[in-house]
């Protein structure tokens, strides 16, 4: 017999465990979670939530394969709506599905892009980490302003890994969650190609526009030029 709690049974969508029944009750629970949470949850949260709440039937002999069903369920539910699940930095989140994204520019406001040689210094960081502010002036072969690591560190998309062991122990660089979440991003190992990293990324600390008729600065790390949009973005 079904617990009170957990009235109804639902057969396993495609792409989940075949040999699991996935609990209605799971599937809402699981939905609310991650609806709640404005960050990525990871599979290790929803299943201590799952297993507090009464989520796992008292049965089950693999709880983490009940769980990973439950989310194969859950996902195949959004598949081709207007909003999907999706795995991200590490943890699930509803995104909004990517062929409707484009079209919600009007009504949503879009972020303010960031300078050229920032996103440069953000694509060098995210492969070549960690990496020191020397060696990402050398890959770059500028100067790195204090101006670029701080928009970077405010908008979330870098932090600090520690210091590298030589002289002087400079800080050695990396990408965060953030920049994982910003992209889309399982985990480092989905990397895009580079020219996919110049896409639109909140500035945190936005330069003040130029007036009308001047040109925009170039070959400096403080010069407020816009990146075009990835190939398809």
């Amino acid at each position: 017999m079904n617990d009170p709690e957990q009235p109804d049974l639902i057969a396993p969508a495609p792409g989940a465990m075949e040999d699991i029944t996935v609990r209605d009750f799971s599937l809402r629970l699981v939905e609310a979670l991650i609806f709640a949470r404005a960050d990525p949850l990871s599979t290790r949260a929803i299943a201590e939530v799952l297993g507090a709440q009464g989520g796992i039937p008292h049965d089950t002999a693999d709880r983490d394969a009940y769980v990973a069903a439950t989310l194969a369920a859950l996902g195949a539910q959004y598949a081709g709506r207007g909003v999907e699940l999706v795995e991200v930095a590490g943890g699930w989140q509803f995104r909004t599905a990517p062929d409707l994204a484009p079209r919600l520019t009007r009504v949503m406001p879009r972020p303010r892009r960031l300078a050229r040689s920032t996103m440069e210094t953000l694509a060098i960081i995210a492969y070549h980490q960690p990496c020191t502010r020397a060696e990402i002036e050398d890959i770059r072969g500028v100067s790195l302003s204090q101006q670029v690591l701080d928009t970077l560190l405010e908008a979330e998309l870098i932090m600090p890994l520690g210091r590298k062991e030589v002289p002087g122990r400079p800080i050695l660089w990396g990408t965060s969650n953030g920049f994982l979440r910003h992209f889309g991003l399982k985990d480092l190992g989905d990397l895009p190609r580079r020219e996919e990293l110049l896409v639109d990324v909140p500035d945190a600390a936005p330069a003040p526009e130029p007036p009308d008729g001047l040109p925009v600065t170039e070959g400096r790390d403080d010069a407020p030029d816009e990146v075009p949009d990835a190939p398809g973005a």
